[in-house]
């Protein structure tokens, strides 16, 4: 089981792998740039030679890399998109110099627009930037549907995808808060949901999960991360969702509030309750 927490890698990757080693995790995510503009640090190829070489010795699963929340490839605004799209080409530019990563982005906001609308941006940027680095997969990650998100059905992602010329890499990244609040009950039916995604979009296109709980109720369209069984999902259907046959190889990332030493707390608590299932 490949399993990390969101880390900051400011301080260079390799002592970020060095922590996440330290709390327990064999893998991590990381902000490919600021999360709220537009900067990216300096690439020291140094550094992330020792890193990939910790990384192997531990053993570590791929890493997540996680897009800006600023990228909105499908904004009303000009402007906007093709802000968005500059992130994404730089993106996948500087990923050919990075760790074995997944890259994983929101798909956007259409502000009003409408879902159709949304996606065509959406699939333009994908179909002009994804020949830049043709090996990096891709993930769509799956959304809350608050406000006027695009991502939160399966059917949106599917749209997407099918959408998009070159998608033998681009696939999906689900996430457990999300889920739940888009309407995807994981509490009580998650061999529904499973089917449900297999049906729509295919579990081959499944390549990583965010474990979050949830602040919210069940198809309350907010996205509000909590502590592992401090929510509404509970520890049950955390390990439940994490040693499912489909997605128990997948890497899988916490996104939840606090900072390293919780996250351990958090790793600890559940590999016992694991062990315990």
């Amino acid at each position: 089981m490949f399993l990390g927490c969101h880390l900051s890698v400011s301080g260079g990757f390799f002592k970020t792998a060095l922590l996440a080693d330290s709390i327990g995790a064999n893998t991590f995510q990381y902000f490919t740039r600021n999360p709220r503009g537009g900067k990216a640090k300096r690439i020291d190829e140094a550094d992330i030679v020792k890193a990939v070489e910790f990384m192997k010795e531990r053993e570590f699963g791929v890493l997540l890399a996680h897009a800006s929340y600023t990228m909105n490839l499908c904004s009303s605004k000009g402007q906007i998109r093709e802000f968005a799209m500059d992130l994404l080409k730089d993106d996948l530019q500087r990923l050919k110099h990075l760790p074995n990563s997944l890259y994983i982005f929101h798909p956007g906001s259409h502000v009003g627009q409408g879902v159709e609308k949304g996606i065509k941006w959406i699939t333009d940027a994908l179909n002009k930037a994804l020949a830049i680095n043709p090996q990096q997969k891709v993930l769509l990650e799956g959304m809350s549907g608050k406000g006027t998100e695009i991502g939160s059905t399966f059917e949106e992602l599917q749209a997407i995808i099918e959408s998009v010329s070159e998608n033998q890499m681009l696939g999906v990244c689900l996430d457990t808060c999300h889920l739940y609040s888009a309407g995807y009950d994981i509490v009580d039916n998650l061999e529904g949901v499973l089917d449900d995604f297999d049906r729509t979009i295919g579990l081959a296109k499944l390549w990583a999960v965010h474990i979050n709980d949830s602040k919210t109720p069940y198809n309350s369209h907010k996205d509000r991360h909590e502590m592992i069984g401090e929510g509404e999902l509970g520890l049950e259907t955390i390990v439940k969702v994490m040693t499912h046959p489909t997605l128990r190889d997948l890497p899988m990332s916490l996104e939840t509030p606090g900072e390293p030493e919780e996250h351990k707390k958090e790793i600890e608590r559940i590999k016992r309750q694991i062990s315990n299932h």
